[in-house]
């Protein structure tokens, strides 16, 4: 038997959201839009990238979306090595989580709205690279809240639905963990707030890293969405 331990990247492992927004308004800066909010920004922090130019940018067709999606992702490019990118740092806890749940016999997936180049360079960063058994990108993958990247994920781990976890910042993560008839365990750290993730499904919402393991033993002895 297979335990999964699926994460979402941005907001549930490292703190990304001031690189994010500020590569958000120069997207749109490079189209002569006015920027959203650093809040709406931090709303969208999960989705893929036209879903989010989407959600940002409503009144726009999506062929304009996929424009304001590749301006981000030249935006985020340019940034790098620049004094204007923050360092995106593990969020406190996680990396004794993630190496207490290794030693627990759990095998660790990533499921982001990153891409497979930025979620390289993210766990490059901390050291973390060779720790997680599957990795699920936006490259590969319909936008969360569609089950695809879970249910990839749960595949490539050889884990069951009910012996996964989806530990997720964003009401997107809950929504797609119920989509895939896994578990749902918030933090509180992250994005959206408690409510928003309750509302979309967690079971639990976590305010520590160091309660992950845990809640998400809890988990697994209850029964799935899908047999409950």
């Amino acid at each position: 038997m297979t335990r999964l331990a699926l994460f979402d990247c941005d907001g549930t492992l490292v703190d990304s959201a001031a690189n994010i927004c500020l590569a958000v308004e120069r997207a749109f800066d490079a189209h002569a839009l006015a920027p959203p909010s650093r809040a709406a920004i931090r709303g969208i922090v999960g989705l893929s990238l036209p879903q989010a130019m989407a959600v940002l940018h409503p009144l726009a067709d999506g062929a304009f979306h996929d424009v304001l999606a590749q301006s981000y992702k030249d935006a985020f490019v340019a940034m790098r090595g620049t004094p204007d990118f923050a360092h995106e740092p593990l969020y406190p806890g996680i990396a004794e989580a993630l190496a207490t749940l290794a030693d627990s016999g759990w095998a660790l997936g990533v499921a982001t709205g990153k891409s497979d180049r930025g979620l390289s360079i993210i766990l490059a960063t901390h050291g973390l690279t060779s720790a997680f058994v599957t990795l699920q990108t936006a490259d590969r993958h319909p936008s969360k809240p569609h089950p695809a990247m879970a249910r990839a994920a749960m595949t490539e781990a050889g884990a069951l639905p009910a012996d996964t976890v989806m530990i997720g910042d964003t009401s997107y993560d809950m929504a797609m963990a119920v989509a895939a008839d896994a578990h749902a365990v918030g933090v509180a750290w992250g994005y959206h707030p408690r409510e928003r993730l309750a509302a979309a499904g967690a079971a639990w919402v976590v305010d520590h890293a160091d309660d992950l393991p845990a809640t998400m033993l809890a988990c697994v002895a209850r029964p799935s969405i899908s047999a409950a």
